[in-house]
């Protein structure tokens, strides 16, 4: 490859991740790793000046403003940090610094691992804030920004106008949770808390934004050239003194070899603190002196980001175990031999699943290379064969659960593997949740935090033991009065009537949902009649396929599902089903409905068919026999025609299903 196509790959490589980075909040590589790609790019670009090009990502901040959002045009750039990586580097920095300016004081600060946003004050007042997107033009993310309640809404004694630069971040304490609750829902989990932290504040519903408790630390004010003040310190006591939250760590500095000792000091703190850093920021703190240094297209020529490299080191890895997730994945860790690493002793680190032991091949004995992801969890990076000892043998997961010893499900088409156990104790908080749900058994007042109270004062083990409560046992929960109580115990016993369909959901059977047990119930009319019925019966209905009906029977095999069977039996639980088909005038139809309705909801009029006996789908193929088309009804439409298929108003659709 020669210099012209290396360029130019490294420029498309680095648009594409800044594309994922700043404007989808998914990066496919680590900070260090994009940092690398830069920095080549940076040389090329300076040994070869002919082939510079002011669209270069090193030319540019690497967002721009989303169309979800109106844009704004800063009226102060948000500029992006020149990045050093050694000591070495930052000397050069000091250098350039004080031949152009004379000596100087330096600011250190920690740099924030978040989403920069500028934050704009009239009269005191909170009026508008924006993310940087290109460092021109950002997003109006104003309604978002109102949400958290670090950010100052009005100010007193504030300047007419005032424009603060502030990092969102997500403390890691709100990620983990975040996440724990994401696992019980089975959702994707979020990455590391500054894409989560990004994500949440891009958010068309503010309300979805106020769910994720993020968090603010302000750093410079915009306009300062607008205040009497002189010096970056004084602005970060003047904002302190307004009442915004600003970096817990910042000092003054004037001989390098204290900034040094200053930074690796903040580099050791990092697994102590509630935020991820990912640097320290060093900054002339003379404003005076930052007007004769000025700026390039991209960053200012008074302050570096000193950035910190993923710290690996070498252990053993003593054994390898399983644990059991709350979602009943099985997820391989090693114990490893502890070793300090980012300011913590790790002597755990996760292997993720049985695709990464294979291609690391990663056994007990190995000596391993180890490194924090995200500067959070702890993770094998590679292996030193060359000290593998002779005796290792490969790693194989487990055919069955190690917590409760039911068999495992490893799907060949996923990397989980899970446990299939019905009453597992490993994932029993989400399978209670799960059973108690409002399209389940709809037990009202069985929320999450109700059932772990339950599962920690050791009186339910299954689903069963709900059956079994008293008054007295909820009471003895922290904080239960009689009243609310014997409110969950009602419900409790109401559930007992539901229709056979909510039970079969709510067993949580793989692949069988709501739907699905609408149309087991429908079929065998009781539990007893399902659980007898050959495989190639259940395969014969429709909706059910050979992996939902394979998935029954390997369920009611297990000695616990017969168990939770015959406890339910024994508390009363219906194994009834009303036949939901109110008549057969749809019967072998398939029907799609689409645009914006005005006679029924989507769920209503799905229903409804579903009632009537027909198959209420969702994309128009060649075995639809008719549409129902609101307005705006688009690509079904569209390929309904093209197929020849009948479209029929609301109107029109009433009127057929009413005809005798």
């Amino acid at each position: 490859m020669d210099i012209f196509e290396e360029i130019t790959s490294l420029r498309e490589q680095l648009q594409t991740h800044n594309r994922k980075y700043y404007d989808e909040d998914a990066p496919e590589i680590s900070d260090y790793e994009y940092d690398q790609l830069q920095r080549r790019l940076r040389a090329l670009e300076q040994a070869h000046p002919e082939f510079r090009s002011a669209d270069s990502p090193t030319e540019r901040v690497g967002g721009h403003a989303s169309e979800k959002f109106s844009k704004v045009q800063h009226p102060y750039p948000l500029e992006s940090l020149q990045d050093v990586f050694s000591f070495e580097e930052l000397q050069e920095f000091f250098t350039r610094v004080e031949n152009a300016a004379g000596p100087a004081e330096y600011a250190v600060e920690l740099k924030i691992d978040g989403l920069s946003v500028a934050l704009e004050y009239q009269d005191g007042v909170f009026v508008r804030g924006a993310t940087r997107g290109d460092g021109q033009v950002g997003e109006d993310v104003t309604e978002n920004l109102m949400t958290i309640a670090d950010i100052p809404k009005r100010l007193q004694g504030a300047p007419p106008r005032l424009i603060v630069r502030g990092e969102v971040y997500m403390p890691k304490r709100v990620f983990e949770e975040l996440n724990a609750e994401l696992e019980l829902q089975e959702k994707p989990l979020l990455a590391n808390p500054r894409n989560a932290a990004a994500g949440s504040l891009r958010q068309k519903d503010s309300s979805i934004t106020a769910s994720r408790r993020l968090s603010i630390f302000c750093f410079n004010i915009q306009n300062s050239e607008e205040l009497p003040l002189q010096s970056h310190v004084q602005s970060l006591d003047y904002l302190k003194g307004l009442g915004f939250p600003v970096s817990p760590c910042y000092d003054l500095f004037s001989d390098p070899a204290d900034i040094r000792r200053e930074i690796e000091r903040m580099g050791d703190s990092r697994g102590a603190l509630d935020f991820d850093i990912d640097g320290a920021v060093v900054k002339v703190n003379d404003f005076a002196q930052r007007a004769v240094l000025g700026s390039t297209a991209k960053f200012p020529r008074w302050a570096a980001a000193y950035k910190y490299p993923p710290e690996i080191k070498e252990t053993l890895l003593k054994e390898i175990i399983i644990s059991v997730g709350r979602t009943g994945v099985l997820t391989p860790n090693a114990v490893l031999e502890p070793v300090r690493l980012a300011g913590t002793t790790v002597s755990r680190a996760t292997l993720h699943n049985r695709d990464f032991i294979r291609e690391l091949d990663v056994r007990a004995g190995d000596t391993v290379r180890v490194r924090k992801a995200g500067e959070i969890i702890p993770e094998i990076v590679g292996v030193i064969r060359e000290k593998r000892p002779a005796h290792t043998v490969p790693f194989v997961m487990p055919s069955v659960c190690p917590v409760c010893g039911a068999p495992v499900f490893d799907d060949p088409e996923e990397a989980a593997i899970r446990c299939t156990g019905a009453a597992c104790p490993a994932q029993l908080l989400r399978n209670l949740m799960h059973f108690a749900s409002r399209d389940a058994m709809d037990i009202d007042g069985c929320g999450e935090a109700v059932l772990q109270a339950l599962i920690d004062a050791k009186l339910v083990h299954s689903a069963a033991d709900l059956y079994d409560l008293t008054v007295e046992d909820v009471m003895s929960l922290d904080r239960k009065k009689e009243k609310s109580a014997s409110n969950l115990i009602a419900s409790i016993e109401a559930s007992k009537s539901r229709d056979l369909s909510r039970l079969i959901f709510a067993f949580g059977i793989r692949h069988v949902g709501q739907k699905a047990g609408k149309v087991l119930s429908d079929h065998f009319g009781s539990l007893d009649a399902l659980l007898a019925a050959p495989v190639e019966e259940m395969t014969e209905i429709r909706d059910i396929g050979a992996a939902t009906a394979q998935s029954i029977a390997a369920w009611r095999e297990l000695e616990q599902s017969k168990r939770l069977i015959e406890r339910l039996r024994a508390a009363g639980v219906n194994f009834t089903g009303e036949k939901t088909a109110k008549s057969d005038k749809l019967a072998g139809k398939t029907i799609v409905a689409t645009g914006s309705l005005q006679l029924f909801t989507r769920k209503q009029i799905n229903e409804l068919i579903e009632s009537l006996g027909g198959k209420a789908a969702g994309s128009v193929s060649k075995k639809t026999d008719f549409v129902v088309a609101g307005e705006n009804a688009g690509s079904k439409l569209q390929k309904a025609a093209a197929l020849g298929i009948p479209v029929l108003t609301e109107a029109e659709f009433q009127q057929m299903i009413e005809r005798e």
